[in-house]
């Protein structure tokens, strides 16, 4: 038995626009409400929500009896992390903070099993491999790991056309608030300077064939990257969503 086909990379691959929602609260309970909502995928954040291996497979167990698909987000790219969360069962990985070729090689080579990287063997005794119910694993799960990296750096920006090129790399994701803290803007985000090399690396993403991603909290701005190309789109975050609209509740009627 192979490992079970990423419905998601091959969405991205084939150009199809998908559309997510951020999950900062490491809630089980929301994750459900997220995962039933009709998204194409929910990340879990692990870099800006709490990294626990037990939450995530709770919250990867929920997502499970949805048809949205899991993707979660590392909080570095160390070989040792990507491998807890491969081992938990998912099969899409956002690393953030990649600024040069090497460090998207090894991203990519953490998430592969010998010969092609240096993921080690456990698939017998992880949910990824059904505790050993699916048999050929091993030999299959590469093809099926999909690894998105964040460029969120001057350096990254400059380093962009190498990490594009990349073997393994399924798509980049521009991290806008990082960038403009990176470029002096870190208080106003939508600088003009900052908005214009996000468009930049955009374009050079999606011309290069690989999944272009951002994360965008209005419906404007979500139409404009469509535009140019976005296909993993983030609408939002369940911490946000939530905090607007209870800050609306309380002030309703006053």
């Amino acid at each position: 038995m192979p490992a079970p086909k990423n419905n998601l990379k091959a969405a991205l691959q084939a150009g199809e626009m998908q559309r997510g929602l951020w999950l900062n609260l490491g809630s089980p309970v929301a994750t459900e409400i997220a995962g039933q909502a009709g998204f194409d995928w929910c990340l879990i954040d692990a870099e800006h929500g709490p990294y626990d291996p037990v939450l995530i497979q709770q919250q990867l167990q929920v997502l499970a009896g949805t048809h949205t698909a899991p993707v979660v987000r590392v909080p570095i790219g160390r070989d040792w992390v990507l491998k807890q969360v491969l081992d938990l069962g998912v099969q899409t990985v956002l690393v953030p903070m990649v600024d040069t070729e090497s460090e998207a090689r090894a991203a990519v080579r953490a998430c592969r099993y010998p010969p092609e990287g240096v993921r080690g063997m456990g698939p017998g005794v992880a949910r990824a491999g059904r505790y050993g119910a699916i048999t050929d694993y091993a030999a299959t799960a590469n093809d099926e790991i999909c690894v998105l990296v964040q460029a969120e750096s001057k350096a990254a920006l400059k380093n962009l056309d190498a990490i594009l090129a990349m073997e393994g790399i399924d798509g980049v994701f521009v991290g806008p608030a990082d960038l403009a803290a990176d470029m002096g803007y870190r208080d106003d985000l939508m600088n003009a300077e900052v908005m214009a090399a996000v468009d930049e690396a955009i374009t050079r993403i999606v011309a290069s064939g690989k999944a272009a991603g951002i994360i965008a909290f209005n419906a404007e701005l979500q139409a404009h990257y469509t535009n140019l190309g976005v296909t993993f789109l983030g609408l939002g975050s369940d911490a946000v969503v939530l905090a607007t609209a209870l800050r609306d509740l309380a002030g309703s009627g006053r």
